[in-house]
C-alpha cells in the first residue's frame, strides 16, 4: 500500500486494510499460478473497480495476465461506459465483451417489455455463453459477503458444475487459506477476492487510493423518479408509469448496475470523505436499498445464484 494509503488508515484506525489488501492480492496470484485461462468482471461499478486496482497492485509491474470481461446488458449508464473504456486504455487490458442485445437478437434470450422492464436477470445466460465460448476456468467476481444473505454463502473459490450452477450445500473447506480449485473440462471456480471487504472497508480504499471512479458514485444532478420506495433515474432506458413525473435532485449511486433497476440515493456526499461518512452511518446494504431486481423475495439472489448468476 501506498504511503498515503498508510497514513489514511492510520487516520481511520483502520490497519486491517493492509491485510485485506494482502489477501486479495494473495488470491489473485493463486489463480493465475493454478488455473489456466482466468478473466476478471469488470463492470465499472466501484467493486469491479477496486478488484482491478487490487489485481494490478499484484502483478505490478508485469501487466495483467488474464482480461477482464464485461456482460453488457445494452442498458448502461453512459458514465459508466465511458469510465470502462477509459481504464481499458490506461491499463493496456484486453476487454471482452457478453452481449446480452446479441443473445436477444439471436433468439437465445427473450427480453422482458413494459415499465417495469428490466434485462439484469438476462446477464446470466450471457455470462455462461461467454464463459463457456472463451473456456475460462477461473473468473473474478466483486461479490462480497456483507452484501446479502445468498452471498454470504459463498467461498472465496465457488465452485460451479458444467452448466454453471452453484450448490450452497456444495462448498469446499478453505481452512488456512488453502483454496481447492479442482475442476473437470466444462467446469469452472467463481472467484471472489472481496469476499471479506465491507462497502465501508471498500470506500476506505477508494479514498486511501485515491481510486478514480465513474462520476455516477458522487453527488450530482439528475431527473430521477419515485418508484416503489426507490429513486430511479430517468434515463432513456425507462419507461414511466402512469402518473410518473420525473424530478430533478442531488442524488449519488451506492451500486451500478442496468440503469432500468438501479436506484440512487439523495446525497451531498462529494468526496470519498464524505461518502465514507455517508455509509458508516447507514445500516441498509447498498443492494437492499438500490436494486429493485433484488427485492423479488428472501431467497430470490440465492435463487438467481444457482442458475448461475454472478
Amino acid at each position: 500500500m501506498s504511503q498515503y494509503a498508510k497514513s489514511t488508515a492510520s487516520t481511520y484506525e483502520l490497519p486491517h486494510l493492509d491485510a485485506l489488501e494482502a489477501e486479495s492480492a494473495y488470491i489473485f496470484r493463486e489463480v493465475a499460478a493454478t488455473f489456466q485461462r482466468p478473466v476478471l468482471l469488470f463492470s465499472g461499478g466501484k467493486d469491479s473497480v477496486v478488484m482491478l486496482h487490487l489485481a494490478a497492485k499484484a502483478f505490478w509491474p508485469a501487466p495483467l495476465p488474464f482480461p477482464v470481461l464485461h456482460i453488457d446488458t445494452g442498458h448502461n449508464f453512459d458514465e459508466v461506459i465511458e469510465y470502462r473504456d477509459r481504464t481499458v486504455a490506461k491499463y493496456g487490458l484486453r476487454l471482452e465483451v457478453g452481449s446480452v442485445q446479441e443473445d436477444i437478437d439471436a433468439g437465445r434470450s427473450v427480453e422482458e417489455t413494459g415499465p417495469r422492464a428490466s434485462r439484469n436477470r438476462l446477464q446470466t445466460a450471457t455470462l455462461l455463453r461467454t464463459i463457456r465460448e472463451g473456456e475460462y476456468d477461473a473468473v473474478f467476481g466483486g461479490a462480497r459477503r456483507d452484501e446479502e444473505k445468498a452471498r454470504a454463502k459463498e467461498r472465496v473459490f465457488s465452485f460451479r458444475d458444467e452448466y454453471g450452477q452453484w450448490d450452497p450445500r456444495n462448498q469446499r473447506p478453505e481452512l488456512w487459506n488453502l483454496y481447492n480449485g479442482k475442476h473437470r473440462r466444462g467446469e469452472h471456480i467463481r472467484v471472489f477476492p472481496l469476499s471479506n471487504w465491507t462497502e465501508l472497508d471498500i470506500w476506505h480504499y477508494i479514498a486511501a487510493e485515491r481510486i478514480d471512479l465513474p462520476s455516477l458514485y458522487y453527488a450530482h444532478r439528475r431527473p430521477v423518479v419515485q418508484r416503489d420506495g426507490m429513486l430511479l433515474a430517468h434515463t432513456r432506458f425507462l419507461e414511466l408509469l402512469e402518473g410518473e413525473q420525473p424530478v430533478e435532485t442531488t442524488v449519488r449511486f451506492r451500486t451500478v448496475g442496468d440503469a432500468t433497476c438501479t436506484g440512487c440515493v439523495e446525497s451531498a456526499a462529494a468526496t470519498p470523505e464524505e461518502v465514507v461518512t455517508e455509509v458508516a452511518a447507514t445500516r441498509i446494504t447498498e443492494r437492499g436499498a438500490t436494486r429493485a431486481d433484488d427485492r423479488i423475495s428472501e431467497a430470490g439472489m440465492e435463487d438467481r445464484k444457482r442458475e448461475g448468476y454472478f
